[in-house]
């Protein structure tokens, strides 16, 4: 599997130095783990508080910022043979956001931005938590096992951090 990775970063802090080869190695884990293992193409862009809030109140009508937001690719899917790898789509993480969730939520930066990447991988596949409780379960328990994987605690459970 080949990952063609594009990272925007908008928003850059020294709390949580991004690296290419280690964002790469946690999505290929996230999609290896579903059985996902085709050359593809992503994007994340690494946003301030106000793009994403911008973000957030035009595509899904809540107007406040959020950790992470996701758009999955539209190629229509008899064009998808034509290309060289498939186009997943982007994600948009506010990086203001992260940290401060992981403050309160007594993680480091790293851990959260991965679990982070990891739902926002899972949406752009087309998992889904806010239809029903069953997607949700299902979601949250990849995300749980994907964590593992990478020696990453539970993030659901905060005894476990």
């Amino acid at each position: 599997m080949k990952i063609n990775l594009s990272i925007q970063q908008d928003f850059q802090t020294a709390e949580l130095p991004l690296k290419r080869g280690q964002i790469k190695k946690h999505i290929e884990t996230a999609l290896r783990h579903v059985g996902f293992d085709a050359d593809c193409e992503i994007g994340i862009a690494c946003v301030d508080l106000a793009e994403s809030h911008e973000l957030n109140l035009q595509y899904r009508e809540k107007d406040k910022p959020t950790n992470v937001l996701s758009f999955p690719s539209d190629i229509p899917e008899e064009m998808l043979n034509l290309l060289d790898a498939e186009p997943l789509g982007d994600l948009v993480i506010c990086m203001p956001v992260v940290l401060q969730e992981a403050k309160e939520q007594q993680k480091t930066p790293m851990d959260h931005f991965t679990h982070l990447l990891v739902h926002g991988i899972l949406h752009l596949l087309g998992y889904d938590h806010e239809t029903n409780e069953s997607d949700a379960e299902e979601m949250e328990a990849l995300e749980i096992a994907i964590l593992k994987k990478l020696n990453i605690a539970n993030p659901y459970q905060a005894d476990e951090i």
